[in-house]
């Protein structure tokens, strides 16, 4: 059965998300990490930040997912899921014979990532409770991983990236959705956690592995840009 070996694999990573475990005091306690500060998570309270029109990746969200040129059967990990999105589009998109995995560190994101799911009745949609410097997927097991408005929290973005390169399948599609900043930019108070812009993004990116295949410009995304790099085919 496809996948079958893949998803024991999981088992380990996905059992940690089965009930609601406090986040360890390790990554609470980052500094600058976004929705995973120290404030305790009110699941309410971000629903209302990530999901509101206001904001361009909730309100061109179908823009964004046409883009990403998902196809049925495919395979998908949204890192840094949050409150799943992202993660139920996707799994409309690739099917009742794809995968998406919600990957996040915070179990009460996963908590309601798969009650969602099971609300939309999508039984393709896997919570994984990942590490600060893994996200602990099974090398070789995706077509296609989604990142967006999550790279600029990782604290460790090289460990971090070699992981999702090894999940990835050769050939397979590293999307990256990210705020914007130009050179010489002063930050404006709502990008005041963005430390870097798009050329250094990529250029950290290849160094890890990936290719660079573009930038590609979404209706409603102004203050983000939306790039694909690859994974080498062997």
């Amino acid at each position: 059965m496809r996948g079958a070996g893949i998803i024991m694999a999981l088992a380990v990573a996905i059992t940690a998300c089965s009930g609601p475990e406090p986040v360890s005091e390790d990554i609470a306690e980052q500094p600058d990490a976004g929705v995973h500060a120290a404030e305790e998570v009110n699941l309410d309270l971000w629903l209302e930040r990530l999901e509101v029109g206001s904001r361009e990746l909730y309100s061109a969200r179908n823009a964004v997912v046409d883009a990403v040129g998902l196809e049925a059967g495919d395979w998908v990990a949204d890192i840094g899921s949050g409150t799943g999105l992202y993660t139920l589009l996707f799994a409309e998109k690739v099917g009742r014979d794809g995968q998406v995995f919600a990957e996040d560190i915070e179990p009460l994101f996963l908590d309601l990532v798969a009650r969602r799911a099971a609300d939309g009745d999508f039984d393709n949609v896997t919570a994984v409770l990942g590490r600060e410097d893994d996200v602990t997927l099974p090398e070789n097991s995706v077509d296609v991983v989604f990142i967006a408005d999550t790279y600029h929290y990782f604290e460790d973005r090289e460990a971090v990236m070699h992981s999702v390169f090894n999940a990835m399948k050769p050939g397979g599609s590293l999307i990256l959705v990210e705020f914007n900043l130009e050179a010489g930019e002063e930050r404006p108070d709502h990008k005041s956690h963005v430390r870097f812009g798009k050329d250094a993004v990529v250029s950290e990116l290849e160094f890890i592995g990936f290719s660079f295949d573009g930038e590609t410009a979404i209706e409603g995304l102004d203050e983000n840009y939306f790039v694909r790099l690859t994974k080498p085919a062997e």
